[in-house]
């Protein structure tokens, strides 16, 4: 397969400072369904020896050049060779319809990854690990599950995707008749669009400044996406995903064997996040009867909310992840 030629952009556009202390370029690789992505490649400078590597993405809606982006660079920084990339329909990726998402082809997206990096001639391939990021994390632990390449996990500030599109923020919507009805509203908009010629688009984070009677988690995304880390392919930053774009997710759980996960895992989360229960809950069904509970850990930081495991360097426990990486 040949890669298609994506118009990729050469200057620095990132939402966070470029770093001395590595080299950066553009690199593109292709999924087993003939999609293209596109990442950022951060490796040490003068690195000789064949480095371990890290493939870092999410969270669900944003770019490479936000929150992965800034893992990708601060762990090469470290010592690692990695890449930010954007997942299929997204960002600077290839695939169409764009802003759509799936539980399976996301997947494909980090195997893809690790294929591009287990070829590379800098890489140890026997020392590839990944990060996922909010939404990326649930998928992250759902690549693990079933790619025996991967040595090492981190879930950061996790959502599992299936979860909340199938029973709602906190699960308040967990019935068969709530989600029928969505699943309804969903499928006569597919009718509509169809009709249209043209896919709608469902909204992204809500403008700047927040209204007082929305909930706090709301204008923790805002600030993050219309605000500090705004960035002109974001979808949350701007008019969000397709209005069906996530449908495939309800019908779909992602952790099914996660407590089959052979190699390491570490699950990371703010005790202050509206999403923590994600996370808590992930863990214990991953070591729960399984027989390789011994290199899973949840570390819990304490008073952190979601965004703050995007951007907050004195938060996000770099030398916790970087020593986790380094026993790969």
């Amino acid at each position: 397969m040949r890669p298609a030629n994506l118009v990729l952009t050469q200057e620095w556009d990132k939402t966070f400072p470029k770093s001395n202390k590595v080299n950066h370029n553009k690199v593109t690789f292709i999924n087993r369904y003939g999609i293209t992505l596109a990442a950022d490649m951060y490796i040490p400078k003068n690195a000789e020896e064949k480095l371990p590597a890290i493939a870092v993405c999410g969270p669900f809606g944003a770019v490479k050049e936000q929150c992965s982006g800034l893992y990708a660079q601060t762990m090469a920084e470290r010592g690692f060779l990695t890449i930010a990339f954007d997942p299929s329909f997204t960002g600077e990726s290839g695939g169409e319809a764009r802003y759509t998402a799936s539980p399976d082809i996301n997947t494909e997206d980090f195997q893809a990854a690790v294929d591009f990096l287990s070829n590379h001639e800098n890489v140890d391939p026997e020392r590839i690990g990944i990060i996922g990021i909010c939404g990326w994390g649930g998928m992250a632990l759902n690549t693990a599950a079933i790619d025996t390449r991967i040595k090492a996990t981190v879930a950061s500030t996790m959502y599992d995707m299936t979860r909340v599109n199938s029973n709602g923020y906190f699960d308040s919507e967990n019935s068969e008749e709530q989600r029928y009805e969505k699943k309804v509203a969903l499928n006569n908009a597919r009718t509509a669009e169809y009709k249209n010629g043209e896919y709608s688009r469902a909204g992204g984070c809500v403008e700047l400044p927040v209204p007082d009677d929305m909930p706090f988690f709301v204008k923790d995304y805002s600030e993050y996406y219309k605000g500090r880390a705004y960035h002109k392919r974001s979808l949350n930053s701007n008019e969000g995903w397709n209005t069906i774009g996530c449908l495939s997710f309800m019908n779909q759980p992602i952790l099914k064997y996660s407590n089959e996960i052979r190699s390491s895992v570490l699950i990371i989360h703010g005790d202050k996040a509206h999403s923590f229960y994600f996370s808590k809950d992930a863990y214990e069904d991953m070591i729960k009867d399984s027989k390789f509970a011994d290199n899973k850990e949840f570390m819990v930081i304490e008073g952190a909310v979601h965004t703050d495991l995007y951007d907050n360097t004195n938060v996000i426990p770099f030398d916790k992840i970087e020593c986790f990486f380094k026993k790969m």
